[in-house]
């Protein structure tokens, strides 16, 4: 069956007919003005602001009403006609990143230059929020011990300015995977939505946290919940900025950890998968393979075809202006 809708496509210009009222009211302030300058002023007073004939007082509205069918018609009044079927995601993701300080490792490249892991990593998520303009997103960062970075929201703007404030050393140091993991689950336990997943990034070892990622992972499946696993960081050595007891920075490479095994084990008992970067360009493939991994689609209408309808307001205000224009030259011309 196919559907109307009226609509404009400029409604913001539908503000200027607030300015009519006003209009009207500083014209019967002045009243009409008159066409010939007289030598008396009390000859003046006598004709005073309204034309010679009575008939010709309803000229000003005229004008009015031209204006304001001329201002609707700016405003694109049109009918939407035939709709087609588009389909959407709408899915509830927790991003949960980690934070430690070997994440400042620099074994990644943005354009070309070296770059640790958390510039990287911020980069690549935000462009994964943009491709999910109908998701709830939320966001958990790590390190000794998770926090809130933003609640579930649909506001992505909002997320996309506190993801750009998350940065290294806001709580203590160290690797709270399994205490990341039960505080994105517990964000997501109220959610209504038929799809719940986490997707949890990390370059490390849980090393700190009373809770084991596997006893998290089989809470997140009893509620239902995926947690994706995202192991970030090259294999074998990575350089790390280190400082001395002077504050003076340098390079020292170091070997790089991360718990593979059991990122998978905790992956798998949810139904989810695991992965691995290893650099940036698998970074990004890792983030689009989880956007299409994980889509749920819903039917809504769409009207694309139109009929506008601007000229039913345009041609009766042009009409109204020229025959205010003619009127005012003949017998309802505004004469002393």
């Amino acid at each position: 069956m196919t559907n109307e809708s009226f609509q404009f496509a400029h409604p913001g210009v539908l503000f200027l007919l607030l300015f009519l009222p006003l209009l009207a009211i500083w014209k019967g302030r002045w009243g009409q003005p008159v066409a010939i300058k007289m030598p008396s002023t009390a000859d003046a007073i006598s004709v005073g602001a309204r034309p010679r004939s009575k008939a010709g007082g309803f000229l000003p509205f005229f004008g009015l009403i031209a204006l304001g069918l001329l201002i609707i018609a700016l405003a694109r009044p049109r009918l939407g006609k035939g709709s087609t079927d588009i389909e959407t995601s709408g899915i509830d993701v927790v991003l949960t990143l980690d934070v430690s300080g070997s994440m400042e490792a620099l074994d990644f490249k943005l354009d070309g230059q070296p770059a640790n892991r958390l510039e990287v990593v911020k980069k690549v998520v935000a462009k994964f929020v943009g491709q999910r303009p109908n998701d709830k997103l939320g966001m958990v960062a790590f390190a000794g011990r998770p926090y809130l970075v933003s609640p579930l929201t649909l506001d992505h703007d909002f997320l996309a300015k506190r993801l750009a404030d998350v940065k290294m050393g806001q709580v203590e140091d160290g690797t709270a995977i399994g205490s990341a993991i039960a505080s994105s689950v517990d964000h997501l336990r109220d959610s209504t939505a038929k799809s719940r997943i986490v997707i949890l990034l990390t370059d490390g070892v849980n090393n700190a946290g009373a809770i084991n990622p596997l006893t998290s992972a089989e809470a997140a499946k009893a509620l239902g919940i995926k947690v994706y696993t995202i192991g970030a960081g090259t294999r074998g050595e990575a350089p790390i900025p280190v400082r001395d007891g002077f504050g003076r920075t340098y390079l020292q490479t170091m070997k790089v950890d991360i718990d593979e095994e059991m990122l998978g084990k905790v992956a798998s008992a949810t139904g989810a998968q695991s992965f691995r970067a290893t650099d940036t360009d698998s970074l990004e493939k890792i983030y689009e393979s989880i956007n299409q991994l994980e889509k749920t689609t819903r039917k809504m209408k769409k009207y694309q075809q139109y009929e506008e309808l601007f000229l039913y307001f345009l041609a009766p205000g042009l009409a109204l202006l020229l025959l205010e224009l003619f009127l005012t030259q003949t017998r309802f011309r505004r004469l002393p």
